[in-house]
């Protein structure tokens, strides 16, 4: 395993970290199992964003005695509230939550404080000139946390945390169909050397080119999600390119962007740490993803669900993301598998409980029509 500074925090990060998002819901032998095979991988960098209590329990557990051989990203807003995931502007509930998060992690500091899903100028407003910046700095300067970061979906609010001087740490998504095409480009792009450096080049979002750029020059590590976009990228049928992109070459291409210190991947057994952790050994030309890319078709990627349930929490508790990867697992093969509807009926509530409130489109970091999907799945499944 090979490691990287992150930004000028002094810690040094794996290439390769551990997104325990994919956790929730396992048993504990099979956290235990992940967590231990990636710490045996040498993968020290742990992601632990979500609020459900059994899976923080469940990391804290596995992490016994080994904590000292695991750096932990753990966050500020999310909170559990009436069985579901969610975020507050409240700081009290900031404070009730992250503090269940040390206990449940067996731990009295964590490495990394992140501000949790600042997107929005309102988000980064409300935040950072209030109370909740205020406690995030608090724990900073009793070391409870020993550097602050934020995560965001948005480049342009990620771009002004960063260039407040504030952040350590940037959690941010990247991937290829992320960034080589903004809405307005015309043209296909290799990726010719410098690539990154050039705002000019047609293509490429110049913001996100900025931020990186801005990201690497003033020391702020940036850990990466969503570099397989959901799996997106792996399937030559959801994949924009045409043509599936491998585990490697997704890492490789987050890992070659500037100011990028880890690339989280999400994983959930002790095989799928295997199969990310050999990028570390594999020969360089099976990281290339240059070919792939160099004949990309316009694409956008706005719209497509990412899975994450940044959209909960629903008033009718509808697992968005369950109901989102079931339709369109169904839209891909092109038929309802018994399979695939015996994991639907498993639900317990579905798309058809769905009340079209639209809480859901604008909590949505990716614009993901959902209430449209919620209608067509309840048509497709018949509930």
């Amino acid at each position: 395993m090979q490691y990287r500074p992150l930004g000028n925090t002094g810690m040094m990060v794996s290439e390769i970290g551990l997104g325990c998002e994919h956790l929730e819901g396992k048993p504990y032998e099979v956290v235990a199992e992940t967590v231990h095979a990636a710490l045996e991988a040498g993968v020290n960098l742990l992601d632990v964003f979500m609020s459900e209590p059994q899976v923080r329990s469940n990391i804290g557990r596995a992490l016994e005695s080994r904590r000292d051989r695991a750096l932990i990203q753990g966050h500020i807003r999310a909170v559990w509230q009436n069985g579901q995931y969610g975020r507050t502007m409240d700081v009290e509930k900031c404070r009730v939550f992250f503090e269940d998060l040390l206990t449940r992690l067996r731990t009295d500091y964590l490495d990394i404080g992140f501000l949790h899903l600042v997107d929005t100028p309102e988000d980064f407003e409300r935040i950072f000139d209030g109370p909740i910046l205020e406690y995030a700095l608090e724990l900073k300067s009793r070391g409870v946390i020993r550097a602050l970061g934020m995560s965001s979906h948005n480049p342009v609010t990620a771009l002004r945390a960063v260039e407040s001087g504030l952040i350590d740490v940037l959690f941010f998504p990247i991937n290829a169909a992320y960034d080589l095409l903004a809405e307005e480009a015309k043209v296909p792009l290799p990726l010719p050397e410098g690539y990154f450096d050039r705002l000019d080049v047609d293509g490429i979002n110049p913001v996100r080119g900025r931020l990186y750029r801005t990201c690497e020059r003033q020391g702020v590590g940036i850990t990466v999600m969503k570099s397989l976009a959901a799996g997106a990228l792996l399937n030559e049928k959801t994949c924009p390119f045409g043509r599936a992109l491998s585990v490697p070459q997704c890492i490789h291409y987050a890992l070659t962007r500037p100011g990028v210190s880890s690339v989280l991947v999400g994983m959930k057994s002790a095989a799928e740490v295997e199969q990310a952790v050999r990028y570390e050994t594999m020969d360089p030309r099976e990281r290339d993803y240059s070919e792939i890319l160099s004949s990309v078709p316009r694409f956008n990627l706005k719209g497509q669900c990412m899975y994450c349930n940044h959209c909960l929490p629903c008033p009718k508790h509808i697992d968005i993301a369950q109901v989102g990867k079931y339709l369109d697992l169904a839209l891909v093969e092109q038929q309802v598998s018994p399979t695939v509807r015996a994991h639907y009926e498993g639900l317990a509530h579905t798309a058809g409980e769905c009340i079209a409130c639209g809480s859901c489109e604008k909590n949505c970091p990716f614009e993901v029509p959902v209430m449209e999907r919620m209608r067509r799945a309840a048509q497709l499944f018949g509930r």
